[in-house]
C-alpha cells in the first residue's frame, strides 16, 4: 500500500510504543517536499513585507471593496486601491504609536469583517504590535477576559460593538486605555468613557489625533513613528480560540508561521501542470493572480479566513467584503463576482438544500432532464474527466444558471472548519461548474495543513494530501481502537513544521500537553487513505463507555447517521450506566414537512416536531442508516428529541467554528435525555 501513496512520501519509519507513549506511523510528507522544505523568500520578514511588496507592485489594483448603502439597501462596491490602503495603514498606525503603543503592544479588533478591520491590522503589522482579535461569540464575559488576559492596551471595535466594550469596564481599565470606533460614537459612550479614563475616538478623530500632534508639535514626534524592525520568530497575532471546555486559550502566531504557509501554497501552485491551469484554490492555482477576487465573510478573528486575505494580499488580489446580513450573502457574491469562495458546512448545506429544493419544483420533464445531466456528467468525472470536460454542453446548457446564480466567475469552492457531507461536496462539484475542496487545520497550525486535489473524485469525503510545508504522522489511540500500525492505518494526527504556533499565552502548561518533541497533537483522528490524502474519521476525547463496557466514538456515529436526508445535525449521547444511545436531533424542514403533509399531519414546524409519529419517522430513518452502514447494535439510537431550532452558539451548544460544546449540550437537554432513557427503558 505504501507504494500506492503517489501525493505524499515517507520520511521517517513508524516507531513503536514505549514508556507509555503509543505507537506511531510512518512520518509523511508531500512528496512536493521529498528533498526538504522550500526555504522562505529572501527579504520576506514578516507579514507587513508580504503587504508593502504587493503595493510596489500593484499601487493602483483594487484592494479593499464594500458596498455603498442607500436607505438600508446595498449598491455596488466602492473600492480603496492599495496604495490607498498604504496611505491609512501609515496614518492609523502613527496614531497608535501617539497613544504610547510602541512595538510588542497588543492592539485589540472587535468586529464583522470590513476594510478598517484589515486596515488597523496592516497597522499592527507595520509597528509590530500583537493583533488580538476580540469576538463575544466565546462566550459571556469573553471580551472582558481577552482584554485583560492578553493587556490590551488599545482597541479598534466595529460602530455597534464599543457599547460591548465598554461592559468590560472597570475591569479592563487597569490595560485598556485607548478605544476606537469603526464609525462614529455617542456622547454618552464618550460620557461613559470618560468615567474610566478611557480615551474614545471615533475613526475619522482618530486619523486628526495623528494630524494633531505633528502639525503642533512636528520635532521629537517623528522620531517615534519609524517603523521598527520586525523578524520572522515576532509574535504577529493571538488568536483565542473558543475550545469546547475552560477559559479561551490565546494562540500565539509568528509571522514566519504565515510566512511559512504562503511559501507552501506558493510552491505547491508552480506545481501544478498546465492541465490544471484553471483549476484553484487558495492554496493552489497557477492563474491566482492579481486579477482574483475573494469574498471575505468568514470571521477575520479566525486563522482560516486571516490566512486567506494574507495570502490574497500578497498576489495583489481584491478583497470585497460582505455587508454584515447572512441572508443577503447570495447577493453579495452576485455583485461581487467573487473567484473563490471560501465557506463553512453549514453554508453550503443551505446553498445544496437551496438548490435541490429549486431543481425539485420546475417540473416533472425538467426534473428528469436536470437528473439525467448530473448523472452523466457526475458518471464522466467518475472516470477521470475534469469538471471543465465532463460536460461542457451540459455546463454551458444546463449548469450555467447555477454558475451565474453564484456571481458568474466563481471557480473555486473551498470549505472547512468541519467536515462537509460527501453527497453536498459531489453535488456542488457538479453543478456549480467549480472546485469544490475541503482542507483542514487548526488554529495552531496556522490554518492550512491539508487540502484535497481538484479533479481527483476520490478525494471526496477527505482532506486531501498534506500540504508541503509539514510532517505528518497518525499516533495510535488504543483505547479507542485505532492502530497506526494497522493494515489502515487511523490515529491521532500530528504535525510538525514552521508554521506550528509559538505556544498558548501565559499557558506554558497547556502547551506542552499539545506539543510534544515538536509535534502538534491535533486531537483528531484521521485515516490514511490509499493514495495519501487523509480522512479525518473522529475525534480523539469525544468518546464514552456504556453500562455494558462498551467504548462509542461519538463523532464518528454523528457522521454516519447526518447521511440520513431529514436530518440537518445530530447529537448522540450515551449514559455510562445505560446500555443505549439516544440523541437530540435538528430535524430538515423541508423532508419534515414534506412527510408531515404526506401523512396529514397538520401544525407549523414545532409542533410537527412534538408530534410522536414524527419522532418514530425521524428514529426510523436513523434506524435505516444504521442498518445500512452495518452498525453495531449498540451503536443504534433507540430514542430520538426533535429540536426545531438549529444548535447554535447562542444557547453555547456550539463553538464559533461549529464544533460541539458536549458538556454544555448535556446540560441544556439533559430533562430531554432522562425522559428519553426513562420512556425507553
Amino acid at each position: 500500500m505504501e507504494d500506492q501513496k503517489k501525493y505524499v512520501v515517507e520520511v521517517e519509519k513508524a516507531k513503536e510504543g514505549r514508556n507509555g507513549r503509543p505507537s506511531r506511523g510512518p512520518v509523511y510528507r508531500n512528496v512536493l517536499a521529498k528533498d526538504g522544505f522550500r526555504p522562505l523568500s529572501h527579504g520576506l520578514e514578516s507579514c507587513w513585507d508580504i503587504f508593502c511588496e504587493s503595493v510596489r507592485n500593484f499601487p493602483d489594483n483594487r484592494m479593499l471593496g464594500e458596498r455603498e448603502m442607500f436607505n438600508g439597501q446595498a449598491g455596488k462596491y466602492i473600492w480603496l486601491t492599495y496604495r490607498e490602503v498604504y496611505d491609512l495603514v501609515l496614518k492609523v498606525g502613527a496614531s497608535i504609536r501617539v497613544c504610547g503603543v510602541k512595538q510588542g503592544g497588543k492592539c485589540g479588533i472587535y468586529g464583522a469583517n470590513c476594510s478598517n478591520w484589515v486596515i488597523s491590522m496592516q497597522a499592527c503589522n507595520a509597528h509590530g504590535l500583537y493583533c488580538v482579535p476580540l469576538y463575544d461569540t466565546l462566550g459571556a464575559g469573553a471580551v472582558e477576559y481577552i482584554i485583560c488576559h492578553a493587556e490590551v492596551s488599545v482597541a479598534f471595535a466595529e460602530e455597534t460593538k464599543i457599547s460591548e466594550v465598554l461592559k468590560a469596564f472597570p475591569n479592563a481599565g487597569k490595560f485598556l486605555k485607548t478605544l476606537v470606533s469603526f464609525g462614529k460614537i455617542k456622547q454618552e459612550q464618550k460620557d461613559k468613557a470618560g468615567n474610566f479614563d478611557l480615551k474614545l475616538y471615533s475613526w475619522d478623530e482618530f486619523l486628526l489625533l495623528f494630524i494633531f500632534i505633528l502639525s503642533t508639535n512636528p520635532q521629537g514626534k517623528q522620531e517615534k513613528f519609524d517603523l521598527p524592525v520586525k523578524k520572522k520568530t515576532d509574535i504577529c497575532t493571538i488568536m483565542y480560540t473558543s475550545g469546547t471546555t475552560g477559559d479561551p486559550k490565546g494562540v500565539m502566531i509568528s509571522n514566519e508561521s504565515i510566512l511559512s504557509l504562503i511559501s507552501g501554497v506558493n510552491h505547491h501552485m508552480e506545481t501544478m501542470g498546465e492541465g490544471v491551469k484553471l483549476i484553484t484554490l487558495i492554496l493552489f492555482s497557477k492563474t491566482f493572480n492579481d486579477a482574483d477576487v475573494y469574498l471575505s465573510y468568514l470571521p477575520l478573528a479566525h486563522i482560516f479566513d486571516r490566512v486567506i486575505e494574507e495570502l490574497f494580499i500578497s498576489k495583489g488580489a481584491s478583497v470585497g467584503f460582505w455587508h454584515k446580513d447572512v441572508k443577503q450573502l447570495i447577493d453579495d457574491i452576485k455583485e461581487l463576482k467573487p473567484t473563490v469562495f471560501c465557506s463553512v458546512p453549514r453554508v453550503l448545506d443551505r446553498i445544496y438544500s437551496g438548490l435541490v429544493e429549486k431543481t425539485s419544483s420546475v417540473g416533472f420533464l425538467k426534473h428528469k432532464l436536470f437528473n439525467f445531466c448530473y448523472n452523466y456528467k457526475l458518471g464522466n468525472m467518475s472516470k477521470g474527466y475534469k469538471h471543465s470536460e465532463a460536460a461542457p454542453i451540459i455546463d454551458k446548457i444546463i449548469f450555467s444558471k447555477v454558475k451565474e446564480g453564484l456571481g458568474g466567475n466563481l471557480r473555486l469552492i473551498l470549505s472547512g472548519a468541519a467536515p462537509l457531507s460527501s453527497t453536498v461536496e459531489t453535488y456542488l462539484r457538479v453543478v456549480t461548474c467549480a472546485n469544490v475542496l475541503q482542507g483542514y487545520g487548526l488554529t495552531e497550525t496556522c490554518a492550512g495543513s491539508f487540502v484535497a486535489r481538484p479533479d481527483e473524485l476520490a478525494m471526496v469525503g477527505t482532506v486531501g494530501p498534506p500540504l508541503p510545508i509539514i510532517d505528518v504522522c497518525l499516533e495510535s489511540v488504543p483505547e479507542m481502537g485505532y492502530d497506526a500500525l494497522g493494515d489502515t492505518p487511523r490515529g491521532e494526527i500530528c504535525i510538525r513544521g514552521k508554521c506550528l504556533f509559538s505556544g498558548y499565552y501565559k499557558r506554558e502548561d497547556l502547551t506542552k500537553e499539545v506539543l510534544v518533541d515538536g509535534w502538534f497533537h491535533t486531537g483528531d483522528v484521521g485515516e490514511w487513505q490509499p493514495d495519501g490524502s487523509m480522512k479525518i474519521i473522529d475525534r480523539k476525547k469525544n468518546i464514552f463507555k456504556l453500562s455494558q463496557g462498551e467504548y462509542v466514538a461519538v463523532e464518528n456515529l454523528e457522521g454516519i447517521y447526518s447521511l440520513a436526508s431529514s436530518v440537518d445535525a445530530t447529537w448522540i449521547y450515551g449514559s455510562s450506566y445505560e446500555s443505549f444511545l439516544v440523541a437530540v436531533v435538528n430535524p430538515n424542514m423541508g423532508a419534515l414537512q414534506s412527510w408531515a403533509d404526506e401523512n396529514e399531519i397538520t401544525g407549523d414546524f414545532d409542533t410537527i416536531c412534538e408530534n410522536p409519529r414524527a419522532k418514530a419517522y425521524i428514529l426510523s430513518e436513523l434506524t435505516n442508516i444504521a442498518k445500512e452502514k452495518e452498525l453495531k447494535g449498540f451503536e443504534f439510537i433507540k430514542a430520538v428529541h426533535l429540536d426545531p431550532i438549529p444548535f447554535d452558539m447562542e444557547r453555547e451548544l456550539i463553538t464559533p467554528t461549529h464544533k460541539k460544546k458536549r458538556v454544555q449540550f448535556l446540560k441544556y437537554y439533559q430533562d430531554n435525555i432522562d425522559t428519553l432513557y426513562k420512556s425507553t427503558r
